[in-house]
């Protein structure tokens, strides 16, 4: 009996032991189970708050900014890139003038430099400048302002000093440059088939006979001192022998220059441009150069206005500028003036290149 009496104390704590053991443990699981769920709770609300990284959102940037602020920047890039693929946001009535601003600052603050997708490849004196400075207003177009002459001068340099010079765009935007001594240099076909097969290739052509004399005029206005028109253009002016080795005279035998390009490119690659109908109708040229390039017909009737000074078109006013926008003093400038005889013995040296080029590109220009 003393024993039982001993022995009843070690059993009630035994089990009080295992009673707040219990007890003990299922709090610990119930705090456990709570902070786990509001772990995952506050993971989930981060992972909506964060931002979306992607090469061309600009993950880094983005990351910078305040929570608050991270899923609207998101937002604002898809949605410059549906603007910038012709479309607007719901509610949203964008000038086209704000559209392009928008495009531009979004392509430099969230595009990548790529390599071109087209080129303008020439030629000298046909019409490029206009083309592209036309081309450029379109918002789906990101044009370098300056000539590169990367595939005839600057070739050694590589395609990563190539490519730094581009101007940042969006996926759904064309990158585009312009280097009309291309379309005359022997090595820039293969040149720049190894670096895209795909490139998409615009040459303005113009009066291969107006464009020699535009072509001298703008020598002559850099240097006085240079021969005559007609003892540059002839070896022989009585005999009526052209001088092809003077490089005004040679750049209009297109045809020459085509058949080595199209040893590396397809026809369908290759737009182009009448540098005298880009004078006349340059809305309804710049209308093919978009649907060549696959971009939706903007650029229209109401870009452009005729300067009588300059004797060529300009483009209008556009919302964010106070100036319309026309082609530098170099443009439009006054052609030296050329005895009607020296220019019919041109047009007769010219007629069988022209006939050719006309017949390989299915177009004609009507320059006789």
């Amino acid at each position: 009996m003393a024993h039982r009496l001993l022995t009843s104390p070690n059993r009630f704590s035994a089990r009080f032991a295992f009673i707040f053991t219990i007890s003990l443990s299922c709090t610990y699981l119930c705090y456990s189970i709570i902070f786990c769920r509001g772990t995952i709770m506050t993971n989930h609300a981060y992972e909506n708050k964060r931002c979306v990284t992607s090469k061309n959102a600009g993950g880094k940037k983005l990351l910078g900014k305040v929570e608050e602020g991270c899923a609207s920047a998101v937002v604002d890039v898809k949605e410059a890139q549906r603007d910038a693929a012709g479309t607007s946001a719901a509610g949203s009535h964008w000038s086209e003038g704000k559209l392009n601003n928008k495009n531009i600052s979004v392509a430099q603050k969230y595009g990548n430099k790529k390599l071109p997708n087209a080129l303008i490849v020439g030629v000298k004196k046909g019409g490029t400048r206009a083309v592209l400075e036309f081309i450029r207003i379109h918002p789906d177009v990101r044009a370098l302002g300056t000539e590169p002459h990367f595939f005839d001068r600057n070739y050694d340099r590589g395609l990563d000093w190539y490519r730094g010079l581009m101007p940042r765009t969006l996926d759904s935007q064309i990158t585009l440059e312009k280097t009309p001594s291309y379309f005359v240099t022997r090595e820039a076909p293969r040149r720049i088939s190894s670096m895209s097969h795909q490139t998409k290739l615009i040459v303005v052509v113009r009066n291969p006979v107006t464009r020699a004399i535009s072509d001298y005029t703008q020598t002559l206005s850099k240097k006085p001192n240079l021969p005559t028109f007609e003892e540059l253009a002839f070896k022989n002016r009585s005999l009526g022998i052209v001088d092809t080795t003077w490089n005004a005279i040679r750049i209009g035998m297109y045809i020459i220059h085509l058949e080595n390009w199209l040893q590396y490119f397809r026809p369908s690659q290759m737009h182009f441009v009448s540098g005298e109908r880009l004078i006349t109708d340059p809305a309804g040229e710049m209308g093919r150069v978009q649907d060549f390039l696959g971009l939706k017909r903007i650029i229209s009737d109401k870009h452009f206005y005729f300067n009588r000074t300059k004797g060529f078109p300009c483009l209008k006013k556009p919302e964010s500028s106070s100036q319309p926008r026309c082609l530098g003093k170099s443009k439009g400038r006054t052609h030296v003036q050329i005895d009607q005889e020296v220019i019919d013995q041109l047009q007769d040296f010219y007629r069988p290149f022209n006939i050719k080029f006309y017949e390989t590109v299915g177009q004609d220009f009507k320059w006789d």
